[in-house]
């Protein structure tokens, strides 16, 4: 054979390391032969020669892994921060001055919160790896006209595979025969049933999933056996464009850590500001140079909220570990505060909004229409016609589903809820259909045995089997595609071409999948089956509607999603009128309104495309790149998306979305390592908790934030006031500047007592409004001005109060005790005061506008666990000779403890006090966060962001 020429298919197919071929042959619409003839080879496949010559020039069969990103690159990502940088300047400039324990401290903390975010971003980003292992290890080929089994890496265009049911699909390949061929592609296109695969080509035009004659890498073989030649290997496949597209989908940073790397950069730029003209203040004032550089590094140390990352990141584990008992596993940290921003949820349906069990709801016999309740495989249902259930079973009906449960080789086993389906799961639902309905589909197989069968073969689309009774009568029976079993039964009243194929329609706009069925009664004699046999002169019995039905929790998750401003969008590679029909049960859309298909997608330009994907809420016959499209149409409106899926191909869509969801028992391991989320119960309803979740525990961070701000601010305007007015002693020869508190003091303060108290915060129960609000703007800062204005008066109050009495003891102790004693019990007291501030402001921040009435007292346990463990570690602090040497404190007197504890009480007061002003006069801030019941519907956002239609 003669090497291709430069214009040959094979030729244009890059090597597996480039992109997908952009211009690829339409090989579903070729022929055959013509298809052979582009890949040239032939029906006995390649020569080994020529496949060792391909396997050169393509290379072998895998989707290779994309290398991550090292350890170093990881480590260095977590250090290269504003607030680590001035942290790393403070500790290496306070052990260059001597101040050893200050400066270690700080290094400590800096080496904490980095190896916490470095394990957080190890342990991401391995959904391509997993890719690999949807690769099957061996193929069945027929290599110069000889069956062999070869590596499925060794596999190149124009091989010639055979395969048979059981078998994992190892390359994209055009089918050259096939009998009964059964592919399962839920994961690649979202079908919920096995696709039928045929040999004649199909519409150049046609979607993912309605290549018939073609079966993609990666999918199972479920029923039947087929030859098809190898057209696409290792990235040039459906399954490697999946890969590619996923390394080029991006990681997104989430709401939260956007709002806090802006205040890091803010802190950061003031601080650095303040500390200059500190310095400089000090040096004015007579400092020493030393003492002046260590007056800003106290500065820094201050000013900087050292706990908060440790605060950010306890109260996201607890948010996981409550997620973990309502079902949603969390993969990733920061997802669980994105779910409180997030505005569409974007969701498969197979398996995700539907039970991925066939289920017949509609019969159809000439003398009626039926309805049948119940849904999945559980046989507990009711017939209904009209809308009224009927009291004995019509003989037609009877007829119809008995005739169905006989010829079928599915069958149903189980008791109570836990019913399992084994075989095809359209026959399953037959089968179940029958039990419904009161027949008991083994006792009738047992009494009509089956005594020969003409199998499903996909050219001739039906079933017919021979049953004997038992009583000297035999009859054939037949089922399949209503055109195909129409054109083989008589007509008759009610039952005529015309109608019958009227009410086909009308059951197919309904998104369901119709199947007729026929018999006729033989002789007795009569002892085998044939083709002719079912051929003409049969009974058309009625026809079976049926569809993956919606789970009864994902209509109602759906319509919490609503009722919180959440719009849900379906996006599937399902049938249009499925999807459609779906999507109008689910509330999604209002029945009759149409979706939109990929192929129209595909026609829609990039700038377009947003405004569509904001008006439309049913996506079907989707392919993985118009996902992706979708979901970064989306965000170009400024929505928070969540995707959620189970297949391989949402993985793409699932990484680049803001919050990727994927389904814990029927997801490919590709799309869980691509999600942040995982369901273990693969219930959409578990989403809704999740948002639940994810709300109160943004809440709760806002609280904390709000907490932990105003101490930061407090100490750092402690420290100015010190430098500007406190007076320079001469003791020994230098000149020491009276400090209020020292910077190790500092950051016992920072630390221990912030930390412990803010903890407790994050078990704040949820506000009642939580699920009744509009998302939040992702945009909106997370210093609010109403966060500001608090947090500043807050901080002047405890300023105020820990300098006046700091001031106070040490002019007090001065005159018995010397300048020494005398500035560590005032130092001491100035940081009881700050304590005794921050434990009363604490409970006034478990609700940020109301009253403490409202949350009430006991409700969250852990408040008392918090403050008992910091006044346990204060008095420690205060009276452990190993605490006071390190953080220079001393024992107080109970007085002055009192009077510490009196002073901090005033912040009760002043903030109910403002909470009251507030709630009077009825401020924007207050709004904002109590919004009415009766106001669910979006309010005005700031900003362009598109609105979508519920």
């Amino acid at each position: 054979m003669h090497d291709p020429s430069p214009d040959s298919a094979l030729s244009r197919t890059p090597p597996p390391a480039g992109p997908p071929a952009a211009q690829a042959p339409p090989w579903h619409a070729l022929p055959p032969d013509a298809v052979l003839s582009q890949v040239e080879s032939g029906p006995h496949g390649l020569a080994e020669g020529q496949a060792r010559e391909r396997l050169a020039r393509f290379g072998p069969n895998v989707i290779q892994r994309q290398k991550g990103e090292g350890p170093l690159k990881l480590l260095w990502r977590q250090v290269n921060s504003p607030f680590i940088w001035v942290l790393i300047a403070s500790a290496v400039l306070a052990i260059a001055m001597g101040k050893v324990t200050d400066g270690l401290v700080v290094a400590a903390v800096v080496v904490l919160n980095t190896l916490i975010g470095f394990v957080q971003e190890y342990r991401a980003g391995k959904a391509i790896e997993a890719l690999s292992l949807m690769v099957p290890e061996s193929a069945t080929v027929l290599r110069g006209g000889q069956k062999q089994s070869v590596p499925a890496a060794q596999l190149v265009p124009g091989d010639v595979v055979e395969l048979a049911s059981g078998d994992k699909v190892p390359a994209d390949m055009r089918l050259l025969a096939s009998r009964n061929l059964q592919v399962e592609e839920a994961a690649l296109t979202g079908e919920s049933v096995p696709a039928q695969k045929h040999v004649p080509p199909v519409e150049e035009a046609a979607e993912l999933g309605d290549r018939t004659s073609l079966v993609f890498g990666g999918t199972l073989v479920t029923s039947g056996t087929g030859s098809a030649v190898v057209v696409a290997t290792g990235h040039d496949t459906q399954l490697g464009r999946i890969s590619t597209l996923l390394s080029q989908a991006a990681d997104l940073q989430t709401p939260l850590t956007k709002a806090l790397a802006v205040i890091g950069k803010y802190i950061t730029v003031g601080i650095l500001a303040v500390s200059a003209v500190l310095l400089g203040v000090g040096l004015w004032r007579g400092y020493e140079v030393s003492e002046a550089v260590v007056v800003a590094i106290t500065l820094a140390v201050a000013a900087i909220p050292e706990g908060l990352p440790a605060i950010v990141t306890i109260a996201l584990a607890i948010g996981v570990q409550r997620m973990a008992a309502r079902r949603a596993v969390i993969r990733k940290l920061p997802a669980v505060e994105t779910l409180g921003s997030t505005t569409v949820i974007c969701s498969d349906k197979t398996g995700t909004l539907t039970r991925n069990e066939m289920t017949v709801q509609a019969l159809w016999t000439p003398a009626g229409r039926y309805s049948l309740s119940g849904v999945g495989y559980a046989p507990t249902g009711e017939l209904r016609r009209d809308g009224e259930p009927l009291g004995a079973l019509p003989d037609d009906v009877r007829e119809l589903l008995l005739a169905g449960a006989l010829c079928n080789d599915a069958a149903l086993q189980g008791r109570g809820e836990r019913w399992e389906m084994t075989g095809d799961p359209t026959e399953g639902a037959l089968v179940v259909a029958a039990e419904k309905a009161g027949l008991r589909v083994d006792e009738a197989r047992t009494k009509h045995a089956r005594l020969d069968v003409i199998p499903f073969e996909s050219e001739h689309q039906f079933m017919a089997t021979l049953h004997d009774d038992g009583q000297g009568r035999r009859r054939i029976l037949l089922k399949g595609a209503p055109e195909a079993v129409l054109c083989r039964c008589a007509p008759h009243d009610g039952a005529t071409p015309e109608a019958v194929l009227a009410e086909v329609e009308r059951l197919a706009r309904q998104g369901m999948r119709v199947l007729a069925v026929a018999g006729r009664d033989v002789p007795a004699s009569h002892a085998g089956l044939s083709e002719q046999d079912a051929a003409c002169e049969l009974r058309l019995l009625g026809l079976e509607g049926m569809i993956d039905p919606p789970r009864e929790e994902a209509i109602a998750a759906v319509r919490a999603c609503h009722e919180a401003g959440i719009v849900v969008k379906m996006i599937t590679g399902d049938h249009p009128a499925t999807a459609e029909a779906i999507g109008a049960q689910l509330g999604l859309q209002k029945e009759g309104a149409p979706g939109i298909t990929g192929a129209r997608l595909a026609t829609i330009d990039d700038a377009q495309l947003p405004e569509v994907a904001v008006g439309t809420n049913v996506f079907a016959r989707v392919a993985p790149e118009h996902k992706l499209r979708l979901v970064r149409a989306l965000q170009s409106k400024r929505h928070v998306v969540a995707m959620t899926g189970d297949g391989v191909n949402d993985a793409p869509a699932l990484k680049q979305a803001n919050i990727g969801v994927a389904m814990g028992i029927t997801g490919t391991a590709v799309s869980k390592e691509a999600a942040d989320i995982v369901l273990t119960d693969d219930n959409f309803a578990s989403i809704a908790a999740a948002v639940e979740e994810g709300r109160r525990v943004y809440d709760n961070l806002i609280k904390s934030l709000a907490f932990v701000l105003p101490t930061n601010l407090g100490l750092a305007l402690i420290l100015m006031f010190g430098v500007a007015f406190f007076p320079i002693h001469d003791l020994e020869g230098a000149r020491v500047p009276l400090m209020a508190m020292l910077p190790t003091q500092l950051l016992w303060i920072n630390l221990v007592a912030t930390v412990s108290l803010a903890l407790p915060l994050a078990f704040e129960a949820k506000e009642s409004d939580v699920m009744r609000r509009a998302p939040r703007d992702p945009d909106a800062p997370v210093l609010s001005r109403f966060v500001l204005m608090r947090t500043g008066m807050v901080a002047l109050l405890m300023a105020a109060g820990a300098i006046g009495l700091f001031l106070w003891e040490y002019q007090r102790e001065l005159p018995h005790t010397g300048h020494a004693m005398a500035l560590a019990e005032a130092q001491t007291m100035a940081v009881n005061t700050v304590i005794s501030f921050q434990i009363f402001y604490m409970l006034m921040c478990r609700t940020l506008t109301g009253s403490l009435r409202k949350v009430g007292l006991f409700s969250n346990r852990t408040i008392f666990v918090g403050v008992g463990v910091l006044v346990l570690l204060q008095l420690a602090f205060m009276y452990v000779p190993f605490m006071q040497r390190v953080f220079g404190s001393a024992p107080l007197t109970l007085e002055a403890i009192g009077l510490s504890v009196l002073l901090g009480a005033v912040v009760l007061p002043v903030v109910g006090l403002e909470k009251w002003l507030l709630q009077r006069s009825g401020t924007e801030v207050v709004k904002q966060v109590h919004r009415d019941k009766d106001k669910k519907e979006e309010p005005p956002r700031p900003g362009p962001r598109e609105r979508l239609p519920a």
